[in-house]
């Protein structure tokens, strides 16, 4: 219960006057709890995905959990990032403590500035997009993987 509180607290940040985030906080101790009692007993089923379309520089159609599943993604989130963070590089931005698109790209000036000797030698950059990636992945295969047992090797399951 704690967790998912807390996680409320953090999941709340810039996006208090949403519709679905309101309708949610009317009730918020009940959902809460009824969160916590379905996981608890191992019942929780994840809602279907809102799609919608939107053009954010470019056209993307996107997919949103319900409030009451996005509030489950932070919770776990909050407990595996401790974990992960750890194991990633350094120069991983995306979605970390202290770190992000401005840092990332001060640290990326540095390396232009090494690798450039102070703008004296060219270099290159690439940055790229695979169009249409995930849309790309073949579902049926990725759900049979996921329902199949997890292979574990020290307790740990690997996915």
């Amino acid at each position: 219960m704690e967790n998912l509180l807390l996680a409320w607290k953090e999941f709340l940040k810039g996006k208090r006057n949403r519709k679905d985030i309101l309708d949610f906080e009317r009730d918020l101790m009940a959902n809460v709890i009824e969160l916590h009692i379905d996981l608890v007993s191992k019942t929780y089923k994840h809602s279907n995905y809102y799609a919608f379309n939107i053009s954010d520089p470019k056209p993307r159609n996107i997919h949103k959990a319900t409030v009451r599943d996005r509030l489950l993604h932070h919770a776990i989130y909050r407990i595996l990032y401790p974990y992960f963070d750890k194991k990633f590089i350094y120069d991983s931005y995306s979605c970390r403590i202290d770190k992000g698109t401005h840092k990332a790209i001060y640290r990326f000036e540095n390396f232009i500035r090494k690798v450039s000797k102070n703008n004296t030698k060219t270099c290159w950059v690439l940055k790229c997009d695979i169009r249409k990636f995930f849309a790309s992945i073949d579902h049926k295969i990725l759900k049979k993987y996921c329902q199949s047992p997890p292979l574990t090797r020290s307790g740990i399951a690997l996915r």
